[in-house]
């Protein structure tokens, strides 16, 4: 009898070790394809950005309101080592080798010149990006609906926001003949977009005058010279100059020049009109990203790279009283979203 009930518990031992076992097994590390067997009791993740300035700041925001709606919260169950370039490559590839010497949950990289520089050094770790202007041409990714390998992410530019601003441009400012734009010709994603609106304008038979820029220091004096030889000023996502677009509202307000932007923040500081969206919502939009990677296990390569979809005409009436720009109701009338994008 005793053998018996010897042989039963050690039987019973076993079968609670396998199923010990069973539930270990169960909490995986991920990988860094960005599959994970399971949900985790805790995350790390590491955040690149080259600069702060607004947009790119409510893009990280937006990207952490998104994990946190999902039950993932910093200082709870997100250890979150975030990093910031200010504005300086060497900094931006510094942080990149520090993330790879690292094991992350995942990364997020946040404008085009952080990306690439995670991207060349990151192996291990899922990546998301994050206002990225043409990922295919900052040699990112080669395919937009299944990116491969361990990274996917969001492009903060839809070439149509860009035709649309410019029509309006053409369209309402008075007998415009020449646009100056503000430009760091070493930003990809500036160029591109500059090419974008070069475009767009010819067909009206606009010129796009440039004004060169390599650091923020000299984003004034550029604005400055385009006094005199231009009808209005333009200026895309180009972190560079964006970080002293303040300088650009002033020459702008200072001589009467309509000041157009690629992004909402710019406008709600003192441009003119833009056609775009909320930067803190395109964040939210690659934070739902991360949770379908950290908490579904979904393989980061796999997912499709996302563009903004809900484009809408941006209207700063304060901003037109000082640069000399008569708001009519047909202007109005082309906003769609009169309560939140006409701003008094």
């Amino acid at each position: 009898m005793k053998k018996k009930i010897g042989l039963l518990l050690a039987v019973s031992a076993m079968l609670i070790s396998v199923v010990g076992c069973g539930n270990n097994n169960n909490k995986s590390s991920g990988s860094g394809d960005g599959g994970s067997a399971a949900e985790k009791d805790s995350y790390k993740i590491a955040v690149s950005q080259i600069v702060e300035h607004p947009s790119l700041d409510a893009t990280r925001e937006g990207f952490l309101a998104a994990l946190k709606d999902a039950g993932i919260i910093e200082k709870e169950n997100l250890t979150l080592d975030y990093n910031n370039a200010q504005g300086d490559q060497n900094n931006n590839n510094t942080i990149a080798q520090k993330i790879a010497g690292e094991k992350y949950d995942l990364v997020l990289a946040i404008a085009t010149p952080t990306a690439q520089a995670i991207v060349q050094n990151v192996k291990d770790s899922p990546i998301l990006f994050a206002a990225v202007t043409d990922p295919i041409d900052a040699k990112l990714i080669d395919n937009l609906d299944k990116p491969g390998g361990n990274i996917s992410g969001a492009s903060d530019t839809n070439p149509e926001a860009i035709s649309k601003l410019m029509d309006f441009l053409a369209e309402n400012v008075k007998d415009v003949k020449n646009v100056g734009i503000v430009l760091n010709q070493g930003e990809p994603n500036a160029v591109i977009m500059a090419d974008y609106a070069e475009k767009a304008l010819e067909k009206h038979g606009i010129k796009l005058v440039k004004a060169s820029v390599t650091n923020t220091s000299e984003v004034k004096q550029a604005a400055e010279s385009l006094v005199g030889r231009v009808d209005a000023i333009y200026i895309t996502l180009d972190n560079t100059v964006v970080e002293a677009v303040s300088t650009i509202i002033q020459v702008a307000n200072e001589n009467d020049l309509p000041f157009f932007s690629s992004d909402r923040d710019s406008v709600e500081k003192g441009a003119f009109a833009t056609v775009g969206f909320k930067y803190y919502d395109h964040g939210y939009q690659v934070g739902q990203m991360a949770v379908e990677v950290l908490k579904n296990g979904k393989k980061v390569g796999d997912m499709k790279v996302t563009v903004p979809e809900k484009l809408d005409l941006i209207l700063n009436l304060k901003a037109a009283a000082e640069q000399g720009i008569e708001v009519t109701d047909a202007m109005k009338d082309q906003v769609n979203d009169k309560e939140n994008n006409i701003l008094e």
